[in-house]
């Protein structure tokens, strides 16, 4: 079996540390890492291709180049942007590391419903720029996460992880999300509520739905509105679901607060007002994998592999009725 690496060149020394490398090393040539699927040489590697490997960059997939392909192994998330219909059609199996990617957003998203329940942010500013002692008790008697309601809006990978790991708190957890059942919304440790009643209740109310266009702008200038006074609004999804200009305007207000690791564009403008406006916390589209995080993605890879080696069925399987509903 031949397993062929289909992806951005650096990813792979980030990707694979040496136990990844010494589990794929019968299968796999790490010398050969293709970024294009158009030359001669390119087609020559893939025309032998039992597996590919791919990740961030990877090209759309022709399965007429590719006639011994029998599994697309994805070491990132998404697999829509090089995986399409007719590689089901054919019988070749995906996989994808999506849950790998999953938690580190999770958990991204974890901490910063904490610190948003104890206002953490504005509470810091306001310490550096007095440098003189602030009276909590008398200030602030709201701030705390005992009891505070968080709000979920997505029950995707991430929004499920972020669930699981906000359960151990004294939080009232809701969640929306079309495709769930009230059932499964209560193994969750959360109610089901439809968006508005989301919007209206939730004192940290965080998005993790897929970008699609059904879902463009979801978060509207109405929707923001039905935000509680004080209310933090979370964003580790894409720009796309949140109107930025009516986000800008409600955050103009003061009423409430936001933090965004995802923008529309990405990265906003140099001239754009959300870089100065106190009351929101931006951060680079850093929540997902990076640093020692993208090894838990090639250990996932690895390991989809050496299941395919071992003629065993796939852990993290792509099903194609799923692929429309995917970010």
């Amino acid at each position: 079996m031949r397993a062929v690496l289909a992806m951005a060149p650096h990813l792979p020394p980030l990707l694979f540390g040496p136990a990844e490398r010494e589990a794929l090393r019968d299968v796999v040539d790490f010398d050969i890492v293709l970024t294009e699927f158009g030359s001669a040489s390119a087609k020559a590697v893939l025309a032998d291709a039992d597996v590919l490997i791919t990740g961030w960059e990877c090209p759309p997939i022709d399965v007429a180049a590719t006639p011994k392909l029998r599994a697309v192994v994805h070491a990132a998330g998404s697999v829509k942007a090089h995986v399409g219909p007719a590689v089901f059609e054919r019988g070749i199996v995906v996989s994808s590391a999506a849950w790998a990617n999953a938690l580190p957003v999770a958990e991204y998203t974890v901490a910063m419903v904490l610190l948003a329940g104890k206002d953490v942010f504005a509470i810091a500013r306001r310490y550096r720029e007095s440098r003189a002692r602030i009276d909590l008790v008398t200030d602030y008697p709201t701030i705390g996460n005992y009891g505070r309601t968080v709000g979920i809006l997505g029950a995707s990978l991430v929004g499920r992880a972020v669930l699981r790991l906000l359960a151990p708190f004294d939080l009232d957890l809701l969640v929306h999300d079309p495709y769930l059942s009230i059932e499964d919304a209560h193994e969750l440790g959360a109610e089901l509520v439809g968006l508005d009643e989301l919007c209206r209740r939730s004192q940290v109310l965080s998005i993790h739905a897929p970008a699609l266009p059904e879902t463009r702008g979801m978060l509207g200038v109405a929707r923001l509105a039905l935000l509680p006074d004080g209310a933090t609004l979370i964003n580790t999804a894409r720009g796309s679901l949140v109107d930025q200009q009516a986000l800008e305007n409600e955050l103009r207000t003061g009423r409430i607060a936001a933090v965004l690791d995802v923008t529309e564009p990405e990265v906003l403008p140099a001239g754009s007002a959300l870089w100065d406006l106190s009351n929101l916390f931006l951060t680079p589209h850093l929540a997902g994998s990076v640093g020692t995080e993208l090894r838990r993605i090639g250990a996932s890879a690895a390991a989809e592999v050496s299941r395919i080696v071992a003629g065993q069925p796939l852990r993290h399987e792509v099903r194609a009725a799923a692929l429309a509903a995917l970010a």
